[in-house]
């Protein structure tokens, strides 16, 4: 087994536990087993299943601000730090949940969505509430007794209400009944990604690690969402653009922006130079469920040069956060190891 797929194992074995604390809840409360039942498959089928990224995150993250790796973590420690990390990715179930049935969407990891598993349904909004839930079970049971249980749960209230924000704003600009492209602006854009996946995905894992490593100082706190909202925004420009110009082999999902209307990086892009000519072509085949019209947005992008652009941005984004990063200040215990290592996984990706 490589240290990858053992770190990973590591960490699933965790969440085994936690859905065996959560399922003892439910039985002291005297639930029927039936529900009991429902709620474990709902940990299951909605949680481990991705990449699991961010929770991974918050232990490297750990590892790396006290001076070691996460193999080398004691039980005890790597449990503690790997429930914060497990909080993160039911957040984000709790997210997907919701997000898959007002998209209406199919597919989520490969397998059918919960809300259209058999029986499941509109039952699927309150199984998104009980996700959203957990978190604040296992946070009490593991951390109420430490000086920092109060910024924990502060950190996950102010950050999932930033999420819904931007996913307010992502509704409300990409409607799908009723495309209209002078709803979007770059600067819109910027808003939903920064707090629809920044907050999160990036600043969030990071956070919490420094709160169980002892560093919460708001200077510090700032230093690092100061480089890693960008980060995240960086992140998500790069989903986009791979969202129209990465295959499907390799980003392993068929990108589906153009056809949904989404307000996109590269759409903004190509509305910022389009000569009225190309503004109607984008106006009339935008946002369809056509694959004619998708490719003739396909073509006029790659007319407009925002390969060309895309790569220009990256390369000027990441010059500016190594700078960024070469001036963190380490006196008070943070490490610019944390923020290399995370824009060492975002730059270049093909994924």
């Amino acid at each position: 087994m490589s240290t990858k797929e053992a770190a990973r194992q590591r960490f699933l074995n965790v969440f085994e536990e936690i859905v065996e604390e959560l399922t003892q809840i439910l039985i002291n409360y005297k639930m029927p087993q039936e529900a009991i039942e429902w709620f474990q498959n709902n940990l299951n089928y909605n949680t481990p299943g991705g990449k699991l990224n961010r929770g991974l995150s918050v232990i490297d993250t750990y590892a790396i601000l006290n001076n070691t790796t996460s193999d080398k973590l004691n039980d005890e420690d790597y449990k503690k730090v790997a429930i914060l990390g497990w909080a993160i990715e039911l957040l984000q179930a709790y997210f997907l949940v919701a997000d898959d049935m007002m998209d209406q969407s199919k597919t989520r990891r490969g397998q059918p969505c919960w809300y259209l598993k058999e029986g499941v349904g509109n039952i699927a909004i309150n199984d998104s509430f009980m996700l959203d839930g957990a978190i604040y079970e296992i946070l009490r049971k593991y951390f109420r007794k430490d000086s920092y249980y109060v910024d924990l749960l502060d950190l996950f209230h102010e950050v999932t209400f930033q999420t819904e924000l931007g996913q307010l704003l992502d509704l409300v600009t990409a409607d799908e009944e009723h495309v209209d492209l002078s709803k979007f602006s770059l600067q819109k854009h910027s808003f939903i990604v920064i707090f629809k996946t920044a907050y999160y995905s990036f600043y969030l894992p990071v956070a919490l690690a420094m709160y169980m490593s002892g560093i919460t100082s708001q200077e510090d706190l700032k230093q690092v969402k100061d480089i890693l909202i960008p980060l995240g925004e960086y992140f998500q420009i790069q989903d986009d653009y791979l969202d129209c110009f990465g295959t499907p082999e390799q980003i392993g999902k068929i990108g589906t922006d153009i056809k949904d209307n989404k307000c996109s990086w590269v759409i903004n892009q190509a509305l910022l130079i389009a000569t009225p000519e190309q503004r109607k072509i984008l106006d009339e085949n935008y946002g369809q469920k056509s694959d004619e019209k998708e490719a003739i947005c396909k073509k006029l992008f790659n007319e407009m040069g925002i390969e060309k652009i895309y790569n220009d941005y990256e390369e000027s984004i990441v010059s500016k956060l190594k700078k960024q990063i070469d001036q963190i200040d380490e006196s008070r215990g943070l490490k610019k190891d944390v923020l290399t290592t995370f824009l060492g996984k975002v730059y270049k990706r093909s994924k």
